[in-house]
């Protein structure tokens, strides 16, 4: 097993999680992992993304080289569109399509839809409304991180563990909320891919 993975959105948004969260599954199943510097995190809005690279064989570099992420796991849909350049040719994208707009010259829906279209696969889900739905606005991450566990390697009972284990400690509620968000985002990404 091999697979590298770009992280991406904005500071706030719980890209953090989803690595830890990644990350944790990846040890319990005895894979190599190697996790780039976290870029942006010390400022809310701001953009923030992550090398995260799991192998069953040793990683000699925590940084993805151009033209080889097999997975753009994005909580922003522009932000997704910056790392383009990294995902590999049969790679695939995965993307929040509500938009976190920070900067003046944030690009149009119809400009951002014209660059995925170029994409041979992605998938891209309104994370917001789907965590809103069920009743967490807060779990959206954990909305992109389901629709991204078919790619990752991993399967949903792996997901759900790694998510007991990092909420555990904050009770029942908040690990019975994120499992539910994963396995919505599941569904939905079977129902948005491309």
């Amino acid at each position: 097993m091999k697979k590298d993975i770009i992280l991406a959105g904005v500071g706030g948004q719980g890209i953090l999680t989803i690595a830890t969260i990644i990350g944790t599954a990846a040890v319990k199943e005895n894979l190599n992992l190697k996790q780039a510097e976290v870029h942006g995190m010390s400022q809310r809005g701001g953009d923030v993304q992550s090398h995260l690279r799991i192998s069953d064989k040793p990683i000699y570099s925590d940084l993805i080289p151009k033209g080889k992420c097999d997975v753009i796991l994005s909580v922003e849909p522009m932000e997704a569109l910056r790392y383009l350049p990294y995902l590999a040719e049969d790679g695939i994208l995965i993307t929040n399509s509500k938009p976190f707009v920070n900067i003046p010259n944030y690009p149009s829906e119809e400009e951002m839809n014209k660059m995925y279209g170029e994409l041979k696969n992605y998938i891209k889900i309104d994370a917001d409304a789907i965590a809103k739905e069920i009743g967490s606005a807060r779990s959206m991450n954990m909305v992109i991180l389901g629709a991204a566990v078919k790619h990752l390697g991993f399967t949903a009972e792996q997901m759900q563990d790694a998510i007991k284990e990092i909420f555990g400690r904050k009770g029942e509620k908040i690990v019975e909320m994120n499992i539910k968000a994963l396995l919505a985002g599941m569904e939905s990404a079977e129902k948005n891919a491309k």
